[in-house]
Parts: structure tokens; sequence; C-alpha cells
């Protein structure tokens, strides 16, 4: 029996070393420096600003929100939940990829924009996804596409509990979106200095 129990808990433990939390993409070096990671990665560049031509939803509002959700790491998973702090149950959401897209808001995007090859962990997808959210968030909220704060909030809550105020309950929340405004204000500043946008 107690062989069992030590087998049942190296497996919990085996597991857990595999699942990982964050995931094995890689960020960019210089995450507080806006021209440094589309420097790196010109292509996302290009993506976000296709996406702002489509959305109007702008480049540095986007990369702020991107940075809050997933730090730029393409297969970011939300962390595990644990019962009596050792066997896995499962994470905390389904959360996944840059933009930490539930499963079921990915699949109403997919079915929306009939992209149903779009994936969580491709950029270009990702930054799509976002355009789609903040704009149905600007038509159906009146969130400027701009105001980077009350997108976020939306963004986090959905629509519906943005629409009730959800988030007034978490005053931690209310300033992560603060700290996401403000990046989205240093990266504006900082593209326009290095002549990206």
């Amino acid at each position: 029996m107690k062989s069992r129990a030590l087998g049942a808990l190296a497996l919990c433990l085996f597991l857990t070393a595999c699942g990982g939390g964050g995931g094995s993409g890689t960020a960019p070096r210089n995450l507080d420096n806006a021209c440094s990671i589309v420097s790196q990665n010109p292509n996302w560049l290009r993506d976000m600003k296709s996406m702002e031509r489509k959305w109007g939803v702008p480049v540095y509002v986007t990369m702020a929100t991107i940075y809050q959700e997933s730090k730029f790491i393409s297969d970011a998973r939300t962390p595990f939940r644990y019962a009596l702090g050792v066997i896995p149950m499962g994470r905390q959401s389904s959360a996944f990829g840059f933009s930490q897209a539930l499963d079921g808001t990915w699949e109403e995007y997919q079915e929306d924009q009939r992209k149903f090859r779009a994936k969580r962990d491709q950029f270009r997808d990702a930054v799509d996804f976002m355009g789609w959210y903040m704009h149905g968030s600007y038509e159906r909220l009146g969130i400027s596409k701009s105001d980077t704060r009350n997108q976020y909030l939306a963004y986090h809550e959905g629509r519906t509990g943005f629409a009730r105020g959800s988030y007034n309950r978490k005053a931690w929340l209310v300033r992560i979106a603060g700290e996401v405004a403000a990046r989205s204000d240093m990266y504006r500043s900082q593209l326009v200095s290095c002549r990206k946008i």
C-alpha cells in the first residue's frame, strides 16, 4: 500500500514536471522595449499592422495586452490547480497561446470568421482574434479601440462581465488594467521613436 502511494506521488510529480506552467515558447528579450520586440520579430509587426488595418485596434494596445496575457510566449497556459497541494486537478482555465483565448471564445471567433485552421499559438491568428474581440467590444459596449484600460477589462472579464461592472469588485484587476494602459502608452512612444508606427 505504501509503495502504491509513493508510486502515485512519483507519477504526479513527473506529470507536473512535464506539464509545466508557462509553456516552452520563448519570450523576446527586453519586453519593456517595443522596438526591440518587433525588431526581433519583424513578422509580428507586419501581422499587427495588418490586424490594425482590418479591425482598427492600434498595434500598441495589442502589444500591451499580449504582454499582460502571455508575455509573448506562444504556448502560454494557465497554471495547474492542485488538490492537497500535490495532486494536479487540471489547469485554472482553458486559456492558451499569445492571446490567452478561452476554448469557447476561440471557437466563436473561428466560426464567425470562418477560420477553422486558426491556431492560438500562431501570432497572426492570435492578434487577428484580439482585433476581432476588441472590435466587438467597441461595437457592443462603445469602448474606444485605443482605450487600452477598458478594452483590457472587457477582454479579461468578458463583455457581459464588463457591462455588469464585475471588475469593480476586483481591486487587483483594476490595478492591472491601469498597468496595461501605462504599458500601452510606453509602447506607443517607443514605436513612434523608432518609426515603426
